[in-house]
């Protein structure tokens, strides 16, 4: 999803007032600092569209499979029936209460029992409302498994839902959400932080227990909420990968799930970056083939540095050849790769064989291979289907593939590693179609391991003084990740 238009949405939002700082009551009870208020949103046709658009959007990167759409009284009804209307797509309308007269139905529309019905919503906090849709929709027979929403005030309701068997897709988080504003001078950073306080301080999600296990409150989910394993936890599992326990244990040991891009065009420059900022990094990440006084010496150089500092050398180079090709790409050449670099990652375009060539060398040599699932591109086309069968193809090629290159955590096995590019303080994009993220928003939000950050380390006025930032960032956003978890 283009981050650049969530951004430009968020700010319409507030210019509108759907936005709103000060002292609110919620549905739930608690005050709140901040207040979302998109009722305001019928008065806005062209926000309205936008809105409409970005969730149709998200249905389609998802790949979801429904049969009908409903949306949950009252605010996100008209943005269904945009979303419905637009697309052609079958629509129900769930009533608050029964009419005492005619078909006195609770649900209007025609369906089948058994039909999957996707609920549209247009903000969350416990997610009580989506709930309360659900039980009246399953009720009438109707299955729901997804349900996407605007804004997730990160306050439990993911959680909530997901004990009860609904997946919540958000487009926009709080924690989204207070960095583009704090970005673009709409609030001070005191605000900010003091809505981040609140935010973590109230969660809604309190499972029942019964003999010390949590159930659910109405039915089994389809899928347990698990508690987070540590990175400490993972690195000990059974069948990992040993270059990943050794990159999880790094990233423990250091506290820092920072890989720097050291996109740079002269060795020395960066030598010196990489002596400057090992301390603070669990990977450095190049492109050898844009240096352009690349040596042998450089590189044993470079391997001197890494164990000196305790970090992995990550070679960006996107393999994506047939698997002889690719062989010969990694072991011979100029550059002589797997000499190298611990970490290589490639294209699955090709299909299996670009990764039965790469390991016939890596392999041996201890070295393993990051899939690209996902990229921070505008307009990428890794999505979907694509991301798909790059997950089989890892699980299929575990004994080399460590993990993935990708915007959002694509499964739940804990022994591949999740790595973000295109990661920024300040979110946005360039003029060449590279979207950028924030720390939180890629780590807490969307489920990543490591944080790849480039320009914004190295445009940076102090480069130390960045990466330790972004260190910090990152780091704090695992552990909250974590420590909720175990909640």
């Amino acid at each position: 999803m283009d981050d650049v238009s969530i951004d430009s949405l968020i700010l319409k939002l507030h210019d509108v007032n759907a936005v709103k700082f000060g002292e609110y009551k919620l549905k739930s009870g608690l005050l709140t600092p901040i207040y979302i208020d998109l009722r305001v949103l019928v008065s806005h046709p062209v926000l309205m569209n936008q809105v409409s658009s970005l969730i149709y959007q998200r249905v389609q990167e998802e790949g979801l499979q429904f049969d009908l759409v409903c949306g949950v009284p009252y605010t996100a009804l008209p943005l269904a029936t945009i979303i419905c209307s637009t697309h052609e797509l079958p629509m129900l309308i769930r009533r608050k209460e029964a009419k005492d007269y005619g078909t006195k139905r609770l649900v209007e529309g025609s369906f089948r029992e058994e039909d999957t019905c996707l609920i549209i919503e247009d903000t969350v906090t416990s997610g009580s409302s989506i709930l309360e849709t659900a039980e009246v929709l399953s009720k009438e027979g109707l299955k729901v498994t997804d349900a996407v929403v605007l804004m997730d005030r990160e306050q439990g309701g993911v959680e909530m839902l997901a004990s009860h068997g609904i997946r919540l897709l958000p487009i926009i988080s709080m924690f989204k959400l207070l960095n583009v504003l704090l970005a673009a001078e709409r609030i001070d950073a005191q605000t900010a932080q003091g809505v981040r306080k609140f935010i973590l301080d109230n969660n809604t999600y309190s499972p029942k227990k019964e003999n010390g296990n949590e159930v659910p409150a109405t039915k089994k989910p389809c899928v347990e909420p698990k508690r987070e394993l540590s990175f400490t936890e993972r690195a000990k599992l059974p069948n990992i990968h040993p270059l990943a326990s050794k990159l999880l244990s790094i990233m423990e040991e250091k506290q820092s799930n920072l890989c720097v891009s050291a996109d740079m065009t002269s060795s020395e420059e960066l030598l010196q970056l990489a002596e400057s900022l090992g301390p603070k990094i669990c990977m450095l990440k190049t492109h050898v083939d844009i240096l352009k006084d690349y040596t042998e010496a450089f590189s044993q150089k470079l391997q001197a540095l890494a164990q000196e500092h305790n970090f992995l050398i990550f070679e960006d180079r996107k393999f994506a050849d047939i698997g002889n090709t690719v062989k010969h790409q990694y072991e011979g050449g100029l550059y002589q790769i797997s000499s190298w670099s611990h970490i290589v990652n490639a294209h699955a375009v090709p299909g299996p064989g670009v990764v039965e060539g790469l390991s016939s060398v890596g392999k041996p040599l201890g070295r393993g291979c990051l899939l690209i699932a996902q990229m921070s591109s505008r307009g990428s086309l890794a999505t979907g289907e694509y991301t798909k069968t790059v997950l089989e193809m890892a699980e299929q090629h575990s004994d080399f593939v460590i993990g993935f290159i990708c915007s959002s955590k694509i499964t739940e096995k804990p022994e591949f590693i999740h790595m973000t590019p295109g990661v920024q303080m300040q979110a946005g994009g360039d003029s060449l179609g590279q979207q950028y993220t924030s720390p939180e928003e890629v780590i807490y939000s969307k489920g990543s391991d490591v944080i790849i950050v480039g320009r914004g380390i190295l445009q940076a006025s102090d480069r130390l003084k960045a990466a330790e930032l972004y260190r910090k960032l990152g780091w704090d956003a695992y552990t909250k990740r974590v420590s909720q978890s175990i909640q």
